[in-house]
């Protein structure tokens, strides 16, 4: 199964970059052991609408646009689920060994997600009841991305 994380905006030069490369890249090398083909990051410019909701539209048209056929959508989303490390790896290793060819994690920008994205995803996941920038929240779902991988694995990085 491929990955791919679609965010809106980019990150820039500093330690939020330092720690996405860090876990992609620990990622690429467990993952690939655990059945995923990749981890693929797609960042999409934010819209320059003046309101929010045509500044929403323009961004779901834009992520659904690199969403593949068939995909499963997973949409970080304030109002999604907390769920535990061990529920997200098993998730994924559930998708993984249906022969899921794709999953996507969607991260929104400032406004958030589309209703429509909302309701096209299978899983909507919270990372808690606090708001945090989609600069953040990137980096959080990549570490639980790695962390999934671990807990697959048997690796002693997840200690929950």
């Amino acid at each position: 199964m491929r990955l791919a994380v679609i965010a809106i905006g980019r990150l820039k030069q500093g330690p939020e970059r330092e720690l996405s490369d860090r876990y992609r890249g620990r990622f690429d090398d467990i993952g690939r052991k655990q059945g995923f083909r990749g981890l693929d990051i797609h960042e999409i410019p934010e819209s320059r609408a003046r309101d929010a909701e045509q500044r929403i539209r323009e961004e779901a048209a834009a992520i659904v646009a690199l969403v593949p056929e068939g995909a499963i959508l997973v949409a970080l989303d304030e109002k999604g689920k907390n769920i535990d490390s061990a529920t997200f790896a098993g998730h994924l290793g559930r998708w993984r060994d249906e022969s899921v060819a794709n999953t996507v994690f969607a991260v929104g920008g400032a406004d958030g997600l589309s209703p429509e994205l909302r309701r096209k995803a299978r899983l909507s996941v919270a990372f808690g009841a606090a708001t945090w920038p989609h600069q953040i929240v990137r980096v959080m779902l990549l570490e639980q991305i790695y962390r999934a991988a671990t807990i697959l694995a048997g690796h002693p990085y997840h200690r929950g």
